[in-house]
């Protein structure tokens, strides 16, 4: 027998298309009346029984695709995890979890939690939360670990193919903005900031007030990694170093209503005090409002690898049902006018990737002391590092997990009761290459599928017979250039691989020591701060 349903899921669709209504009511309602014949009689005579709820999850999400990543819909539970990313508060076990291809993975249990008084550790895959098997769940089953403070659930993990259980009792998490900030060598504060929640500005705020009264006369903004969060986080974090009434971002959008201005209201704690903000490529929105507008009023340098380049900004419009949607509404540019967005989603590729803004594309604009600066492709830092960098056999690595997984391996065949004890060699790396071939991990570069696109034609066209033993020379080519890159790219790569590692041991505070001494970027960080004259000249020519 076949469902016959009412469809008040049309409401979302209403709800998703109401920004739109500005510029054609009667082409919108029209589709809207097309899309509710359409879904109704589908689910009443369609030869197999439908799934409404399903069918209309996938109609939503084709007609987002089209969009940006970051314009998508939000169930109710959803709605939920988006209120606590905001905020930092919530109750659980206290671990970061990973779920991918019906797995979930614990990647970091934090220090101090109920997961880490349990002995779960990263690497740990849960099989189970209570009597139900994570395999069978549809939908994001890490919302099974979350409950009432003092509740228990039993996990069942694996660990290095042997099964386990823990009984764990949940309680109240909170995730701290800064978890780390420190002074170092005497006269230098350290801040990491990781996310821009409800607790960024004031956190950064009593980390920098701290430091500077047990005696920093210069700071170290950590961004690296941040993938943003609240805007007017990003502003009042400004704030802290700059004037009252600066203009930190401008937003542009087709709605007016979203064009707006936003600049610093409060009185700043420091405007004069040397400042470095580091940045990496998978610093994003947020951390490239501060990045960007500290860097256009000359006010910080900054260090590291070009940001992201995300460029836009979201808002949440809620729905019916307790779901919402989260649109895109405008673009932010700096206070110089830069537009960063480094993705360009309304031309793709044919393989319909968003396609990259050319650098031959940038546009010049000038900083308060009339420097150079581009808009295009991130926040271009005034110091690039190297090994800051993430090429694409790097994120070919993390898209893979392999960095991971090797330091999970790593973990399993070496102890260390003090960070004095660790150290990383040459053949360290060795074998880490050894443990790529053994996992049989592979990438495709962009030449390999346009050169196997190339191969296609020829055969369309006759040719393949002909340029065949071409082609096998060309990917040979590229497999050994391929197996050479890994070793070209040595010092990125073993930056993840030694903060994943440090990071099992001794947690995310251990990690933040050892790159204070040790990571390459901090200590550039470092040595402009030092060198007083370079500083000025970098923020002066």
């Amino acid at each position: 027998m076949k469902k016959k349903i009412f469809i008040p899921v049309i409401a979302v669709v209403i709800g998703i298309s109401t920004v739109s209504f500005k510029s054609d009511f009667f082409e919108i309602a029209k589709q809207i009346e097309i899309f509710t014949e359409l879904f109704k009689e589908l689910n009443m005579n369609y030869v197999d029984e439908t799934n409404p709820a399903e069918l209309m999850d996938s109609a939503i999400e084709g007609m987002l695709a089209d969009l940006d990543p970051y314009t998508k819909y939000w169930t109710e539970q959803e709605v939920e995890d988006a209120k606590i990313n905001r905020s930092g508060d919530y109750s659980g076990i206290g671990a970061t979890v990973r779920n991918q291809d019906g797995k979930m993975t614990i990647t970091e249990p934090r220090k101090g939690y109920p997961a880490d008084k349990a002995g779960l550790k990263a690497g740990d895959e849960i099989i189970k939360i209570g009597d139900i098997t994570v395999a069978d769940v549809d939908g994001d089953a890490g919302d099974l670990l979350k409950g009432a403070p003092n509740s228990e659930v039993v996990i069942t993990y694996k660990r290095q193919g042997k099964m386990d259980k823990a009984t764990i009792k949940r309680s109240a998490v909170e995730i701290d903005a800064v978890p780390f900030s420190k002074l170092i060598n005497g006269d230098t504060g350290y801040i990491v900031l990781t996310k821009f929640n409800k607790k960024a500005s004031s956190q950064v705020k009593e980390a920098l007030v701290s430091l500077k009264t047990d005696g920093a006369t210069k700071i170290i903004l950590d961004l690296r990694g941040n993938g943003g969060g609240l805007l007017s986080e990003a502003i009042n974090i400004c704030n802290l170093f700059l004037p009252k009434g600066s203009l930190i971002t401008t937003t542009k959008s087709v709605v007016k209503k979203y064009n707006k201005t936003y600049t610093t209201s409060q009185e700043p704690v420091d405007t004069e005090i040397p400042l470095v903000v580091l940045v990496n490529g998978r610093s994003a929105s947020a951390s490239e409002i501060v990045s960007g507008g500290l860097q256009d009023y000359d006010r910080a340098v900054v260090v590291g690898a070009r940001t992201f380049g995300k460029g836009l900004v979201q808002r949440p419009k809620p729905l019916t049902y307790g779901t919402s949607v989260k649109i895109t509404i405008s673009r932010y540019y700096t206070p110089s006018g830069r537009c960063i967005q480094a993705l360009d989603y309304w031309n793709r590729d044919e393989n319909g990737n968003a396609v990259r803004t050319d650098a031959a594309d940038y546009n010049e604009f000038k900083t308060k002391n009339g420097r150079k600066v581009l808009d295009g492709g991130g926040v271009l830092p005034d110091i690039q590092v190297s090994s800051a960098k993430l090429s694409p056999v790097t994120t070919a690595l993390l898209k893979d997990n392999a960095i991971f997984e090797y330091a999970t391996d790593y973990y399993y065949n070496h102890q260390y009761s003090d960070m004095s004890e660790f150290s990383w060699s040459q053949a360290d790396f060795a074998d880490f290459k050894s443990f790529l071939n053994r996992t049989g991990f592979k990438y495709e570069t962009g030449t390999e599928k346009a050169f196997a696109k190339a191969l296609e034609q020829a055969d369309k066209d006759d040719l393949k017979t002909e340029v065949s033993a071409a082609y096998s020379q060309l990917t040979n080519a590229i497999t050994l250039a391929k197996e050479k890159s890994i070793d070209d790219r040595q010092d990125e790569i073993e930056n993840l691989l030694i903060d994943e590692i440090v990071k099992r041991y001794f947690y995310r505070d251990g990690l933040y020591e050892y790159q204070i001494i040790n990571n390459v970027e901090v200590k550039e960080a470092l040595a402009v701060l030092a060198d007083k004259n370079r500083y000025n000249k970098i923020l002066n020519n």
